[in-house]
């Protein structure tokens, strides 16, 4: 599933201090979320 993911560790790592913290509730994985954001950016889809 980790061929799934754009964001390597390292580019990772270097954007988590810009997440928000998680207050109550549990926050979906970060990376993922990223991830579809680029496809959709990439692939020109609405």
């Amino acid at each position: 599933m980790s061929d799934l993911y754009w964001l390597t560790d390292a580019q990772m790592a270097r954007l988590e201090p810009y997440f928000p913290k998680s207050h109550g509730k549990p926050r979906v994985d970060d990376r993922r979320v990223l991830s579809e954001i680029i496809f959709i950016n990439r692939n020109g889809l609405r």
